[in-house]
């Protein structure tokens, strides 16, 4: 059977003052193709739906409508559950209407999904987190360990954490006990979690920028041996680049955000999962490009004139520009710079140091005119560099307000 395996939708997100709507309705549309075109038999939302607890209606709208197409109007089952970023008692809310269409929502970290079915397939085994589907044209059935986040207050509540006890130490044996009670090798055994989630030993990985963070020392942090070894993938969501935390033969995956949504992950490729499984051996992978949406770039600049020229030979672009000069920006090449292109998202203007000669340096006299006194301090503060004419100008203007 084919799986496809996406997360951190972020619906809703914005760049500081950009809307990403647009460019996320093309995304859905390209996973949605994706799918369509890989014949995939399942498909797995691993968290983060939503950028914020509250989305608004256009995100929300695009939320229930991708589901809908990605399910075949209940053809396909789609599996989705909460990531940091949601609230998982707006993620539960339709679900007895998404099941109609063959979407399972799961908000809560042990929760357990009524069982039901449809003319596609069927939920054959339920447990605090987990089930077990019979799909139609699929002649095993698909175990589940399904995790949302889980913070430590929720994990308190919903597994009767102890003190003492690490959260590591907890989801590694919930899902023990998951996993020995109802997966074998008669059929497909897989893990969707959000949450953040190394190797052993190995380098932290960083978190996305701008992301609400999950890791808070090392009090959070799943490590991957906690896995069950019957496990064949592991569908994970939060950090937003691709990446294999397992091994070839058992893969968990982080498979990325859809588009590019801080400068941090300036010139990433995003992807999608698209997962071979069969009962008793190694499920193989292969992660496909996503390529809607514009591209995030970090350039930086020593002239206005060449500033200007490449942005108007990379107009579908959002640019973090940093511009180097020996002088600060006047209001003419600001407001040229941003008439020539609409993405710039910010714009930091770097003036050259220039280390102040020995002969340079002298005692400031406070009984001079406050003019002076402050082009001295910005001379002091800045370099070298003399205060021009219009920092002067707004300098007066606001001592005189």
């Amino acid at each position: 059977m084919k799986i496809l395996h996406t997360a951190d939708w972020h619906l809703g997100k914005r760049l500081d003052r950009f809307s990403r709507m647009e460019e996320q309705i093309l995304v859905m549309e390209e996973i949605i193709g994706i799918a369509n075109e890989e014949q995939a038999d399942l498909i797995l939302v691993a968290g983060d739906l939503f950028d914020n607890f509250n989305p608004g209606v256009e995100a929300v709208e695009l939320f229930y409508k991708t589901l809908k197409r990605l399910s075949l109007n209940g053809k396909r089952p789609v599996i989705a559950i909460s990531g940091n970023h949601d609230s998982p008692s707006l993620i539960n809310a339709p679900d007895p209407l998404a099941r109609e269409c063959g979407i399972i929502l799961i908000g809560h970290p042990k929760a357990e999904i009524t069982p039901f079915g449809t003319e596609y397939f069927n939920i054959t085994n339920s447990k605090a987190g987990f089930i077990e589907l019979k799909i139609k044209g699929v002649d095993f059935p698909v175990r589940i360990l399904h995790t949302p986040f889980a913070n430590e207050i929720r994990l308190k509540e919903y597994f009767g954490e102890n003190k003492e006890e690490e959260i590591n130490k907890v989801l590694a044996e919930t899902w023990k006990n998951l996993a020995d009670q109802f997966c074998d090798d008669s059929g497909i055994n897989l893990l969707t979690a959000h949450l953040y989630m190394n190797k052993r030993g190995a380098e932290i990985l960083e978190e996305p920028e701008g992301e609400k963070p999950i890791k808070i020392g090392n009090a959070d942090l799943i490590f991957s041996d906690s896995i069950p070894e019957q496990i064949q993938y592991t569908a994970l969501g939060h950090l937003h680049s691709f990446q294999n935390i397992g091994t070839k033969e058992k893969p968990v995956i982080y498979s990325s955000s859809p588009l590019c949504y801080s400068f941090s992950e300036a010139g990433q490729t995003k992807y999608v999962s698209i997962i071979d499984a069969e009962p008793g051996k190694a499920v193989t992978y292969e992660k496909k490009a996503l390529k809607k949406g514009r591209a995030l770039v970090r350039k930086t600049f020593s002239s206005v004139e060449d500033t200007v020229q490449w942005m108007g030979e990379n107009p579908n672009t959002f640019i973090e520009l940093t511009l180097e000069s020996e002088t600060f920006l006047t209001a003419d090449e600001r407001r040229l710079i941003y008439q020539s292109h609409n993405g710039i998202v910010h714009l930091i203007p770097k003036v050259k140091n220039r280390e102040l000669s020995e002969e340079q340096s002298h005692e400031i006299n406070l009984n001079q005119n406050i003019d002076i006194l402050f082009k001295d301090y910005f001379k002091t503060k800045n370099g070298g560099q003399e205060a021009n004419e219009e920092l002067m100008n707004l300098f007066n203007e606001i001592l005189n307000a």
